[in-house]
C-alpha cells in the first residue's frame, strides 16, 4: 500500500513560498536610490541573508518532519535560483559586479537544472558535497556584495571579491562535475518501464 500523498501547504512550502515573495522586496531594496543608499543596501543585504536562511531551514525541516512534498521539491530549487540570478543581475545592473560573472553562473545554474530534468527518466541527480559548498559560497558572496561597501572598510571589498572568486571556481568545477556524471548516467542507464 503506498503512503498518502504530504499536503502541499506545510510549514515548509510556506517558507519557500515566503522566500519567493521576499525576491521583489529584495530587488527593490537593492535598486532604491540607484543603489547608493546605506540604508537601502543593509535592508537588501538584510533579506538577502533571511531568503538565504530559509532555504536551508525549509529542507532541512521539511525531511526532519517527514514533509517533503513534490510541490517542495519543485518549487525549492527555483525559488534559490530566482533569489540567486535577481542578486546577480541587479548587481550586475550596478555596475558593481562583471557581467561575464553573472552570466557564467547563471549559465551553469540552468544548464544544470535543465540537465537534471532530463536525467529525471533515469535517475534522481542528487546534490553532491561540491554543489552545497557551491550554493554557501555563491550566497555569502552575494550577501557581501549587496552590502553598501562603497561607505565600508576597503577589506570588505578585497573579501567580496576573494569569496566571489572561489565561489566560481567551484561553480565551474561542480558543473563540469554533474555534467561528467550525467554523461556516465546516460551511457549506462536504462528507461525504467512505463516512462
Amino acid at each position: 500500500m503506498s503512503a498518502a500523498p504530504q499536503p502541499s501547504w506545510n510549514l515548509a512550502n510556506v517558507l519557500t513560498v515566503a522566500r519567493v515573495l521576499l525576491v521583489p522586496v529584495f530587488g527593490w531594496a537593492l535598486l532604491a536610490e540607484g543603489g547608493e543608499s546605506v540604508g537601502y543596501r543593509l535592508l537588501a543585504a538584510g533579506i538577502f541573508g533571511v531568503a538565504a536562511v530559509t532555504d536551508r531551514i525549509d529542507g532541512w525541516y521539511a525531511r526532519r518532519t517527514n514533509q517533503v512534498t513534490d510541490f517542495g521539491k519543485l518549487l525549492d530549487p527555483i525559488a534559490d535560483k530566482l533569489l540567486i540570478g535577481t542578486a546577480l543581475v541587479l548587481l550586475s545592473a550596478l555596475d558593481e559586479l562583471p557581467w561575464w560573472i553573472t552570466v557564467v553562473i547563471l549559465v551553469r545554474e540552468l544548464g544544470i537544472t535543465v540537465m537534471r530534468f532530463f536525467l529525471l527518466r533515469y535517475v534522481v541527480l542528487p546534490a553532491s558535497r561540491g554543489g552545497k559548498l557551491k550554493t554557501v559560497l555563491q550566497s555569502f558572496a552575494i550577501g557581501l556584495y549587496v552590502l553598501p561597501l562603497f561607505a565600508m572598510p576597503g577589506a570588505f571589498e578585497v573579501l567580496a571579491g576573494v569569496v566571489m572568486a572561489a565561489a566560481l571556481v567551484v561553480t565551474v568545477v561542480t558543473g563540469l562535475d554533474y555534467v561528467r556524471t550525467a554523461a556516465r548516467i546516460r551511457r549506462t542507464a536504462t528507461v525504467p518501464p512505463g516512462i
